[in-house]
């Protein structure tokens, strides 16, 4: 539990925290707007990009020792970037951070997954690896605001080189190896995993580019018209591969593919709240970084508090009905933000309407982690963990981009000022809720409870 926590919450944390010291960072090595971007997206392209590749790497070569390859990967790119000297230094550190995030992330959802059969106590291990996580991009804020005004924006990224060398040592002495069900010699799918990488990481990038560029332009409907065509190569490959990289028998399973889905979907308004929130509180209400992450606390303490009882939650009501709870209060929740106002204030604006989207969030991704990694052989766990964190990156990415898009064009519509600012975040929060209800109605299509699944 204490490997696969922490290792999750560095990932997501770097996710977040690098957006506050970015005009720190652009200061401190006099680097350009355009490369500035590529200061988040070299992370976020390279992690949504490796991701499958990572979680096959489990099941093939054993999590423990992935697991170790991962967070070395990870602290030694971090400590690369906290002393770069130039920005091509700066962005080749966080696309090796996010390769080791690739390698990372599902190995700590695969070691849950492999230490916990199905039932009461996987379920509870994944509330708590999903409560910690969601905690390292709710957190990201306020880490990344003490850490650039207090110290400088280097320790944003330094600050993960203790903390990953402790775990490797603590793993490394007390982790137990959790092999591959399969005995002999194993090889990697070549072919699939390039096609995978591809794909995803082209698929990303093209949709990075809609907010500077369009949904229309050449620069992002090139990459994207790239990356889903070297997705649809990737399943044909993987069709007749003799090891692929994704079986895709796993799709057969309902609560896999209707889990990934909804994760998918839902995963537009998860990633984006925290971003909006934040614009809002800094741009709007005036706050500074260290406020903003403190305001955010509450709904940081939402999403640990729902993730810890959504397992007694579903032994009340099951997974199925919990899941649709949860996403009517979470809707609520980002229906009733959307109301917000150029005069509001912390209590009276976002203290409400954040508990309840961040307490339904807690408990909707926890319940679809425990639909999305039933049913499946132990041996193909890794890549469970993979779609499923590919899933929920790819989601984030594009609802990112859509609400962005959305948010803009409302902000456009003659308002000036201040009023103009909140009209377009409201709108944000209006299409987050959009989403959640979207992905309500996939829901009926999932199994009654996660353990019902069969085994392809």
């Amino acid at each position: 539990m204490f490997a696969a926590c922490v290792g999750q919450f560095v990932v997501v944390l770097d996710i977040s925290v690098i957006n506050v010291a970015l005009p720190s960072i652009r200061a401190g090595l006099d680097i350009g707007a355009g490369s500035l971007q590529w200061v988040v997206n070299a992370y976020v392209i390279t992690f949504a990009g490796l991701l499958l590749l990572g979680g096959r790497a489990s099941d093939l070569f054993g999590r423990k020792s992935v697991y170790l390859v991962g967070l070395g990967i990870f602290t030694a790119a971090s400590l690369m970037g906290g002393l770069a000297t130039s920005s091509w230094m700066l962005i080749v550190a966080r696309a090796l951070q996010g390769l080791g995030a690739a390698v990372l992330s599902p190995a700590t959802l695969t070691i849950l997954t492999t230490t916990f059969p199905e039932g009461t106590g996987r379920v509870r291990a994944i509330a708590i690896w999903t409560a910690v996580g969601t905690g390292g991009g709710a957190a990201g804020g306020l880490i990344g605001g003490v850490l650039t005004d207090f110290l400088s924006w280097r320790w944003v990224l330094l600050i993960n080189v203790p903390l990953g060398l402790l775990v490797i040592v603590a793993s490394a002495l007390w982790l137990a190896e959790s092999r591959p069900g399969k005995t002999g010699r194993h090889r990697l799918d070549v072919p699939g995993a390039v096609l995978a990488t591809l794909g995803a990481g082209s698929v990303a990038y093209g949709i990075s580019q809609t907010e500077s560029h369009g949904w229309g332009s050449a620069q992002a409907l090139s990459f994207l018209f790239l990356g889903f065509a070297a997705l649809a190569a990737f399943c044909a490959v993987e069709r007749r591969a003799a090891e692929p990289l994704v079986p895709l028998g796993i799709f057969r399973v309902r609560s896999v593919s209707v889990a990934n889905v909804i994760t998918l979907v839902s995963g537009m308004a998860f990633y984006a709240m925290w971003f909006f929130l934040s614009l809002y509180m800094q741009n709007v209400l005036k706050y500074s970084a260290v406020e903003t992450g403190l305001a955010l606390l509450p709904h940081t303490f939402a999403v640990i508090l729902s993730a810890q009882l959504a397992p007694r939650m579903m032994r009340w009501v099951g997974g199925r009905t919990l899941l649709a709870l949860a996403s009517v209060l979470t809707a609520a929740g980002f229906f009733w933000q959307a109301t917000m106002e150029a005069d509001g204030s912390f209590l009276a604006t976002m203290l409400g309407p954040g508990i309840a989207f961040s307490f339904g969030a807690g408990v909707m991704m926890t319940v679809q982690s425990v639909f999305a990694t039933a049913g499946v052989p132990l041996e193909q766990s890794g890549v469970v963990a993979g779609l499923v964190n590919t899933s929920r990156t790819m989601g984030g990415a594009l609802g990112l981009s859509v609400l962005s898009s959305l948010a803009a064009g409302r902000t456009d519509r003659g308002e000036t000022g201040l009023e103009a600012l909140t009209s377009g975040y409201a709108s944000a929060f209006f299409g987050s809720g959009v989403a959640i209800v979207l992905s309500m109605a996939l829901i009926v299509l999932l199994p009654r409870s996660p353990r019902s699944t069969a085994t392809p």
